[in-house]
């Protein structure tokens, strides 16, 4: 197997310059999904997936950003049959009631949001709040995932898994399980973490087969890809880092595929980053992912703690911010982005009945299926013939 994929990685090489060879990454928007010999009635399809012991009906997860999930749209989330992420560093565990801080961030011009945002989480953490989401998340009858950089496993692991959370996402811009610590720091230990912990641990981001093998061997429930291609991310700008994302996700998927047969565990991939459409969802799928991972779609839903504002994690950063805040305008609720009807013609509405239509389409029964059709390189999939649309920035040109 390794020295297949040597062998088509060399094929691949590029000549940069005289002292570096590379090789060539896609992105989403450069590929298309080719139907095959048979399609299947929508209705017919399963879309279902398991993360962490949990099955759920739709493979979308909204982003751990502020102005995507709070505990009411976790809780909606978890009706419909997807699944909602709450941020245990943002504005939700700094603040008791976080509405008029959330109200500022929404309200503030784009010149002074930067700092105001560094001030607002500049508020320490406090450790009671942690407790009290989770719990009101739980009370709602709902999944309680969150999310929290390294260093808030090192600091609150306890505390999450003490409060009943169902699952814990471990994520930064990147994450390795290599690290080496400024001196006098405490180092996390992610085979550690998801051995003691006591509940499923979905590690991310990455963007690289090794290193996505590596999570899987320390006991990582799932794992998030995706470096940069956020709507509100600024780290390729910032630090020129990422792959781009439909490669990153092949790539992964391809060390989910070796791991399974050597141990028999599957390890579910999550696109992370840069989908915007129900077409852009089914692509991931394509190239391997089980689920997708999404911030600014759920951001416009009417019910969304940002009220038509979307901003990255990083954003808040008091020394090198790696986000921003993007206006997306709010079109409608959550239920209507998920499950429709769709009221807009750009795919940005009826998420679940784009993917049904397309694995139809494509005759992919499941998700597994819909991980093996044929895949090409399509640069001009979506200017091809779409001169009045662009014009007129109706459906596909808006």
């Amino acid at each position: 197997m390794v020295a297949w994929r040597e062998l088509i990685s060399s094929a691949l090489d590029i000549q940069l310059g005289r002292s570096k060879v590379v090789r060539r990454a896609y992105g989403i928007d450069e590929i298309a999904l080719v139907p095959g010999g048979r399609t299947v009635d929508p209705e017919a399809t399963d879309t279902s997936w398991c993360i962490g012991g949990i099955t759920r009906e739709i493979p979308i997860i909204a982003s751990a950003m502020d102005g995507v999930v709070d505990v009411e749209m976790a809780s909606k989330l978890s009706q419909l049959g997807a699944l909602g992420v709450l941020n245990l560093e943002g504005v939700q565990t700094r603040y008791e009631d976080p509405k008029p801080i959330l109200k500022k961030i929404s309200s503030v011009g784009n010149d002074s949001f930067v700092p105001l945002m560094q001030q607002i989480y500049s508020q320490p953490i406090k450790e009671e709040l942690i407790k009290t989401r989770i719990q009101e998340i739980k009370s709602k009858g709902a999944i309680a995932a969150v999310s929290g950089t390294p260093v808030a496993a090192i600091r609150f692991g306890k505390t999450i898994a003490e409060a009943g959370a169902d699952l814990f996402f471990v994520q930064a811009t990147v994450v390795s399980t290599e690290h080496v610590g400024a001196q006098g720091r405490e180092n996390l230990d992610l085979e550690e973490l998801c051995k003691d912990i006591g509940i499923p641990v979905l590690i991310g981001n990455c963007v690289t087969y090794d290193v996505a093998l590596k999570l899987m061997k320390a006991g990582a429930a799932g794992v998030m890809v995706g470096i940069g291609p956020g709507a509100a991310c600024t780290s390729r700008g910032v630090l020129g880092v990422g792959i781009p994302q439909a490669t990153a996700v092949a790539d992964c998927a391809a060390a989910r595929e070796d791991f399974f047969k050597e141990t028999n565990r599957y390890v579910p991939i999550i696109a992370d980053g840069g989908i915007i459409t129900g077409g852009d969802i089914c692509k991931c799928l394509a190239c391997g992912a089980d689920a997708v991972m999404i911030g600014s779609p759920i951001a416009r839903a009417e019910e969304a703690p940002g009220k038509g504002f979307h901003w990255g994690m990083a954003t808040p950063s008091p020394v090198l911010p790696r986000g921003t805040r993007v206006k997306v305008g709010q079109t409608g609720t959550v239920e209507k982005i998920i499950k429709g009807p769709a009221s807009l013609d750009d795919g940005t509405h009826n998420l679940l009945g784009a993917i049904k239509t397309s694995m139809g389409t494509l005759g992919a029964q499941t998700i597994k299926e819909m991980q093996n059709v044929e895949v090409v390189v399509a640069p001009s999939l979506l200017t091809e013939g779409k001169v009045y649309q662009k014009a007129q920035q109706l459906g596909m040109g808006k």
